[in-house]
């Protein structure tokens, strides 16, 4: 930045002294030189007037970034310049900390919501069973007393299939494959995720400009379809439901999708929750859905987020490097 500063204050005094000399040589009639020195300055305004450009248009990069929580971006000067090169990365180092401090924060924040939901789930299902099992067991073992044992027992048996499920869907998370990479067209991805869903209601927008991603088909294509389950179901109560999936123009990423529904929306105390394993607000609900969407996301270097309103619908966002 101090290189940038000196670079601008020669630049003013370059001006100013040319204006000078630009006078002096047209007052002694000296046309061809106060041409000259003319044609010089309006080279350094030029190249004055670019150096503010080349900074606004990374601050203008930045503020977009962050507006979008996108991350990912980096800054490089379009020409040799030493002075600009520094200004490019102090911004990318700047945001290299900014997102290594957010990963932090989120991934500490993720882990405390996790933990918060299991014991959550877990007490649910202990509790009562541990209940029910101690006023069994201080019952004496006769014939009036059966029946009610064998509810009670039932009612265990229940509890604890009920439990056994809560951890095999924990297993689906945890037991993830890698992603088999390989290269899939977004226009054919999406041309066939027309032919999965004819419902008038869903509006797949295939891009005119294909876009050629590193990735494992059989997993992003079941993040959209998902996404595509959850806005369905966002939309069921009403009376002209619209989905619409397609692509738009990304800052830093290579390729955003996203899936976009008018359904009711998601509070906003719950969307900071929803990519929480276990977390559901459906009931029989399994809470992992989403925490897969993302999970698939993550492993594939790229990230998924949310943005919605009560009354407006919700629109979800797969984000590529």
């Amino acid at each position: 930045m101090k290189r940038y500063s000196i670079a601008i204050l020669l630049h003013v005094a370059g001006l100013s002294l040319m204006s000078v000399g630009i006078y002096l040589l047209a007052e002694s009639r000296l046309w061809f030189c106060a041409a000259t020195l003319s044609l010089l300055l309006l080279a350094t305004a030029i190249h004055l007037y670019r150096l503010q450009m080349v900074q606004m248009r990374m601050m203008r990069n930045l503020a977009e970034s962050l507006r979008h929580d996108d991350m990912m971006i980096s800054f490089r000067s379009p020409y040799r310049n030493r002075p600009m090169e520094e200004i490019a990365e102090d911004l990318s180092e700047a945001m290299r900390n900014f997102r290594t401090r957010m990963l932090e924060r989120n991934e500490m924040e993720a882990w405390q919501k996790l933990i918060r939901v299991l014991t959550h789930e877990i007490m649910n299902s202990i509790t009562p069973i541990l209940s029910l099992s101690e006023t069994l067991s201080e019952r004496e073992m006769n014939e009036r007393n059966y029946a009610v044992m064998q509810q009670g027992m039932k009612t265990i048996c229940r509890r604890s299939k009920g439990l056994l499920e809560f951890v095999e869907n924990y297993r689906k998370l945890t037991r993830l494959p890698a992603p088999m990479r390989r290269l899939v067209s977004v226009r054919e991805l999406l041309t066939d995720l027309r032919k999965l869903y004819p419902d008038p209601a869903i509006h797949i927008h295939v891009p005119a400009e294909d876009i050629i991603l590193n990735i494992d088909r059989a997993q992003v294509e079941q993040v959209l379809i998902n996404l595509l389950k959850n806005a369905r179901e966002a939309c069921a109560k009403l009376p002209n439901p619209c989905i619409e999936v397609g692509t738009a123009d990304a800052l830093s990423w290579k390729c955003l999708i996203y899936v976009r529904d008018n359904g009711e929306g998601i509070l906003p105390d719950v969307q900071d929750k929803v990519f929480v394993p276990f977390f559901t607000t459906k009931p029989g609900g399994s809470g992992i859905g989403l925490s897969l969407c993302r999970q698939i996301m993550n492993r594939h270097g790229g990230n998924i987020t949310l943005q919605s309103a009560i009354g407006q619908g919700s629109c979800f966002t797969l984000q590529f490097p």
